[in-house]
């Protein structure tokens, strides 16, 4: 096959590896091949990745002095062997999407004076991606709103959104459908494997605080760690709230398709997902979260009126029960935001950050 290599690195997170795949599956429709580097907690996203070849490197990171020396070393040893992969590939670009796993495929790639870019999807550059960015030949950035970017590099950050899956993509398409009088109210309660506590327990029990008008018409399906699943069930049971409870949901799309409000995180994921699929929401950004990273990704979609977004120390039971009272009892308000959330919505984030890799490769 004479066709081009593009080796995609990306770090072991669900954040890093799904706009990786959604890249890799263009990429490989246009006739690409893909390798992946990743390292050992990329795996676990990866088993449907269309790569034909993975590249396992050395990265680390550490704190302190003996951390510090034992994470340079594994990321030399890294770029090492991601040197002796590019050159055996012939690698016409290499494509990081953050998490240190990305640093040593892209330093190699520097080294051998091959294109690079970098794709991130939060609205705050992170920390590999802010130190590799003076260097790459481009940036693409999934939010309007890009943070900690180094001087001088603005010039090379393009906006291109974030890459959403097909099957959400799809739904970009279909209007948005408010309740009816007296109809159901659908409400999607997503994860937060982080600090979930919020949303495992204080929104079961702000939904069941809602007027008895709103509440006999809710149709809730919450996604929550397993160790609270009962409580939830049961605070939802107690109310008469018709809910599905369960630690995963696979047919997000289906999912999304129904819902009327989405109450979740604002990961990166989270809020491309929304802003495509034309969803108010009720966002709670993790305060914990890298350079509070979560509270920039919200703010577009806020900015756009397409959520309400309660910073963590601001969650009581009382605050969430008013602020789903006044989205909920207004279905006008409903439409408002879903047109506010498409407005900010870049749907062809994965076309044109294949047109970017393309354009890179020369």
């Amino acid at each position: 096959m004479s066709s081009k290599v593009c080796v995609v690195a990306a770090g072991g997170t669900g954040g890093h590896m799904f706009p990786a795949e959604a890249l890799s599956r263009e990429l490989a429709r246009r006739g690409w091949r893909i390798v992946l580097a990743t390292d050992h907690r990329g795996e676990q996203y990866a088993h449907s990745f269309p790569a034909e070849e993975r590249l396992a490197l050395d990265a680390a990171t550490g704190s302190g002095p003996i951390g510090m020396a034992k994470a340079g070393v594994a990321i030399l040893k890294g770029v090492m062997q991601a040197r002796a992969a590019l050159t055996r590939l012939d690698a016409a670009v290499v494509v990081g999407f953050g998490g240190y796993p990305s640093a040593p495929a892209l330093l190699a790639a520097l080294s051998q004076k091959r294109p690079t870019l970098v794709h991130e999807q939060n609205a705050v550059l992170g920390r590999t991606n802010r130190w590799l960015a003076p260097y790459v030949g481009a940036i693409a950035s999934s939010f309007p709103n890009l943070q900690k970017v180094p001087q001088a590099v603005g010039a090379r950050v393009s906006l291109i959104g974030n890459p959403v899956r097909p099957d959400i993509r799809a739904l970009y398409e279909r209007p948005f459908v408010a309740p009816v009088d007296g109809g159901p109210i659908h409400v999607l309660v997503t994860g937060g494997s982080q600090g979930a506590r919020i949303l495992s327990e204080t929104a079961p029990r702000a939904l069941a605080a809602l007027p008895d008008a709103i509440r006999s018409r809710l149709k809730v399906q919450q996604q929550s760690r397993p160790e609270t699943l009962e409580a939830a069930r049961q605070i939802y049971l107690e109310a008469g709230i018709e809910a599905e409870v369960a630690p995963f949901f696979r047919d997000m799309a289906a999912r999304l398709s129904a819902a009327h409000l989405v109450i979740g995180r604002a990961g990166a994921s989270t809020c491309s997902e929304l802003a495509v699929a034309a969803l108010p929401s009720l966002l709670i950004p993790l305060k914990i979260a890298m350079d509070d990273h979560q509270r920039f990704n919200a703010a577009s979609l806020a900015e756009a009126g397409g959520a309400e977004v309660m910073l963590e120390d601001a969650v009581t039971v009382e605050a969430m029960t008013a602020s789903l009272h006044a989205i909920l009892a207004d279905p006008a308000r409903l439409s408002a935001m879903s047109a506010g959330a498409r407005s900010a919505a870049l749907p062809d984030a994965t076309a044109r950050l294949a047109d970017m890799v393309e354009a890179a490769a020369g």
